[in-house]
């Protein structure tokens, strides 16, 4: 049996599902009962009932899983699997960032970690940021740990002040205005789409601004045949896997050929089938801060429901 077949083997016999990001290497799809972003497979950890959840993503995105999921193993194949943003958020900087601005509500981002999201009102992802700062109600609102993200989101609302923290992702941060001018030259008529977690002239400047999901979505409707991608090179990888399988005729070309988080990279095949074979690496989160964590995943997804009706 090849490792494919061993891992759909091991599945069924231990009650497991596999979620993996979009910025996962893209054989890893060939294994995952469910690829998406952050907030879609939040949603997809709240609904399964299998006994295992195996997280092809980072260590925030299996926490958040787990944090939805207390009674099951939650494993992360490989334990390098971190997040640079979420590391420049720690208990200490937040608790100043809020006494600096006290009586605020405070928004962070799906990228940090539990212990900050125990101490925050509200999470988000991407995909959601808009409609869960909309939900608040407030003049202001602090955000944290990307200042693009917050940025971007203060740029679409009138009457609302985003105070953001000072923390970035280093893999968007790569990409700079300059990257989308030579891109206008070299591909006239190409769309170009990026993350709201790249910089501020970026987002200013591209045709299309939106969370993972909405950039495919975008890229798998339009009318256009020539895009460039200001964003992971994961998205990139599927979007030309999924044109060439559905015969859409359309190219997808990266901003540059070295947006790639290492982080999302690290997982392998090898990793998937070893950690359900020994079901390591198990997230444990701590009693003392686990129910106030939760709550502030729950907010998000009851903020996004309730904006929905």
């Amino acid at each position: 049996m090849d490792i494919i077949s061993k891992i759909n083997t091991l599945k069924k016999e231990k009650n497991a599902i596999i979620l993996a990001h979009c910025y996962q290497p893209v054989e890893i799809d060939e294994v995952a009962d469910y690829v998406g972003d952050s907030f879609y497979l939040s949603k997809k950890a709240a609904e399964t009932k299998a006994d295992i959840i195996v997280f092809a993503g980072v260590h925030f995105m299996a926490q958040s899983a787990k944090l939805l999921n207390k009674d099951k193993k939650v494993l992360l194949p490989n334990p390098k699997s971190g997040c640079a943003m979420a590391d420049m958020l720690n208990l200490n900087d937040l608790r100043a960032f809020k006494n600096a601005h006290p009586n605020i509500p405070t928004v962070c981002y799906i990228n940090s970690t539990a212990e900050v999201k125990a101490e925050c009102d509200i999470c988000c992802t991407s995909s959601n940021a808009l409609d869960v700062v909309k939900s608040l109600n407030a003049k202001e609102v602090l955000f944290m740990p990307d200042r693009y993200l917050g940025q971007w989101i203060e740029k679409q609302l009138d009457n609302v002040k985003i105070i953001t923290y000072s923390g970035y992702c280093p893999t968007h941060y790569k990409i700079e205005a300059k990257d989308i001018e030579n891109a206008r030259v070299l591909y006239p008529n190409a769309k170009i789409l990026a993350h709201p977690e790249c910089r501020r002239d970026v987002t200013n400047i591209v045709d299309f601004v939106g969370s993972t999901k909405e950039i495919m979505e975008y890229c798998k409707t339009s009318k256009d045949k020539l895009f460039v991608i200001a964003t992971e090179k994961g998205v990139t990888d599927r979007l030309n896997r999924d044109s060439l399988n559905n015969r859409w005729g359309k190219t997808f070309i990266p901003i540059k050929d070295n947006i790639i988080c290492e982080h999302m990279k690290f997982t392998s095949l090898e990793d998937i089938y070893n950690s359900l074979i020994t079901e390591n690496y198990q997230i444990e989160i701590n009693e003392n801060i686990f129910d106030d964590a939760k709550k502030c995943i729950s907010s998000m997804m009851n903020a996004v429901t309730a904006g929905a009706r």
